[in-house]
């Protein structure tokens, strides 16, 4: 797993039995995001992407955390496997993080930031979905890194955003204990760049792992439903075999 040391942002390769701790940050992708070849080959300073990761780190370290794991740049996307084996890895990643950071750019600050936050594009990516459930903690922030409140003292607002009862939310009761038609439910109004993704950005939440094949389309959601069947006995998953959750709007 590769993580940024947070006060020097160095890339940093560990072996998954000496992951220190680490604080990881949520977001939704915008323009000039910034890469793993971006951070090794120095081109990182010129994108509008690394002042959220700075702030990440900056906020990291000031609450005692030496090391940060960002998805744009602690991937290698140009390695098919790599990409595979760390999409495959994602909810265990954010549930081990010791903290989980949701920067929300659309939410503004003022009086009305509450109402921007129900409206965020931060709840309409299905990447998000997981970014939510396994962290521990989730610390929401605004467009300028101002607090907004955790996913304890916003319960109430995340369910009535999400649908997802707060008790899940807030982990007092496991996901696992939820219907497989109801973790699905969750997902049917999230979208997601390319076809496959919304197959795979929900495999964290059914505990089960599968090759990425892009270009296998909505083939994708149907594997998933497959893999569910494999570990699952939850007759509910059958609502949901001819639904399709059809992913639109760019970017994460």
């Amino acid at each position: 797993m590769r993580l940024l040391e947070a006060e020097t942002l160095e890339i940093i390769e560990f072996p998954e039995n000496k992951i220190p701790a680490y604080a990881i940050l949520s977001h939704t992708w915008g323009d000039e995001e910034v890469s793993f070849e971006d951070m090794q080959s120095g081109r990182a300073g010129g994108k509008a992407g690394l002042a959220k990761i700075k702030q990440c780190s900056e906020k990291a370290a000031a609450s005692g955390y030496g090391y940060i794991w960002v998805d744009t740049c602690c991937i290698d996307k140009r390695s098919s496997s790599e990409l595979s084996e760390a999409i495959n890895s994602m909810y265990r990643w954010y549930r081990n993080a010791e903290i989980c950071y949701a920067y929300l750019a659309d939410v503004v600050a003022g009086g009305h930031s509450l109402a921007s936050f129900r409206k965020s594009r931060w709840f309409t990516r299905g990447w998000t979905l997981q970014e939510l459930l396994a962290p521990r903690m989730v610390e929401f922030y605004d467009s300028g890194w101002r607090p907004l409140g955790n996913k304890l003292s916003l319960g109430p607002l995340l369910s009535s955003v999400t649908g997802i009862d707060r008790n899940v939310i807030q982990g007092e009761i496991s996901i696992w204990n939820v219907s497989v038609a109801q973790r699905m439910s969750w997902a049917s109004e999230r979208q997601t760049t390319r076809i496959e993704d919304i197959a795979y950005c929900l495999m964290g939440l059914f505990d089960v792992n599968m090759p990425l094949l892009y270009g296998e389309g909505e083939r994708a959601f149907l594997r998933l439903e497959e893999a569910i069947m494999e570990v699952s006995d939850d007759q509910t998953l059958f609502a949901w075999a001819s639904e399709k959750i059809s992913p639109t709007e760019p970017n994460n």
